[in-house]
């Protein structure tokens, strides 16, 4: 019997089951791609989404969803955020009402602009549901390079159950009871990477990137706050601490998303390159629109929304940026 099944075999729900195998628990992934699938059981390795790193033995892999969930009482949905609504309708009528729900994607839903944790909510409304977020890039975490990432749930209990499920002396979890402010840092932040991104792409220099992500973090904050967020959440791990990682690594797809793009790379050919979801292209586009309908400003975002969708060539879109009218960095 597996302890925590993961839906999704992907980089970041592989590098969770590694961590918690290796802490003894028993896990099963299910991937749709029958290579990952086969990858796992019969070469110890996912070599689609994490090189060089072996699986231990009490780590199983399904391409049948029902027999991955079995009678795991922990289900990880390791999918892409624009997934979620459906892997939910699929998964809801062979889980028990006791089975704890754990979120790691990043985003909104486009079109509803709900957060993933409602989205679960309204399909699977009886299961307690916790959001895992936070830097935390699955190439480290699978090599235990020493990391921390952030719990929080509507049921606290949940939460601090998911803690002392994933905490180990090199993956440290802490709970924050402001759920919308972990989900919102948690999304934005990939909207702002994939800017850093193209400002690398062009050719700019650490001043930009100092730039973006600084007055990025306000629209963070803006943003969060109007949606109900605490604005010392986005002071911790799921804001600056996410922000920081995911603008500056190449292990960030966002970032490298936007290398390409500012290159001169269409978007198509970015994300086919990066060969895996890039959720700052998906955030952005649903932002914009939540924060037209809000009211909030995001300049940023309204730049990278016109670069990436109505073909504003990058190098104008950061003449825009910095031609605005002048104002109060505070107020």
């Amino acid at each position: 019997m597996a302890d925590v099944t993961f839906i999704g075999g992907g980089s970041f729900g592989t590098a969770l089951s590694i961590m918690l195998a290796k802490k003894g628990y028993n896990a099963n992934i299910w991937d749709r791609n029958e290579d990952v699938v086969r990858d796992i059981n019969e070469k110890r390795e996912n070599i689609k989404y994490i090189h060089n790193v072996v699986m231990p033995s009490n780590i199983t892999a399904f391409s049948d969803l029902k027999d991955s969930i079995g009678n795991s009482k922990i289900v990880v949905l390791a999918v892409p955020s624009h997934v979620i609504r459906d892997i939910c309708i699929r998964i809801k009528d062979i889980i028990d009402k006791e089975v704890i729900i754990v979120s790691i994607a990043k985003g909104i839903e486009e079109g509803s602009s709900k957060r993933l944790s409602e989205v679960i909510e309204e399909e699977i409304p009886n299961n307690p549901i916790v959001i895992l977020s936070g830097p935390s890039h699955a190439e480290e975490v699978a090599l235990d390079i020493p990391t921390t990432v952030v719990v929080s749930s509507k049921n606290m209990e949940a939460a601090r159950k998911i803690q002392d499920l994933f905490i180990t002396n090199k993956f440290r979890v802490y709970t924050n009871e402001d759920l919308i402010g972990v989900e919102i840092g948690g999304a934005v932040k990939n909207i702002i990477a994939l800017a850093a991104g193209v400002s690398d792409g062009i050719g700019y220099g650490d001043n930009t990137k100092a730039a973006l992500m600084t007055r990025g973090m306000s629209e963070i904050i803006r943003i969060g706050i109007k949606l109900g967020g605490r604005q010392e959440t986005f002071s911790g791990l799921t804001g600056i601490g996410d922000l920081i990682v995911t603008c500056t690594s190449m292990h960030s797809r966002n970032r490298r998303a936007g290398i390409l793009i500012g290159e001169g790379h269409s978007v198509e050919e970015a994300c086919k390159e990066v060969g895996m979801v890039v959720e700052g292209i998906k955030a952005c586009r649903a932002f914009y629109k939540l924060k037209e309908e809000l009211g909030v400003s995001m300049p940023i975002t309204d730049i990278l929304y016109k670069v990436l969708f109505e073909d504003t060539d990058a190098k104008y879109g950061v003449y825009e940026l910095m031609s605005r009218n002048k104002k109060d960095e505070i107020y």
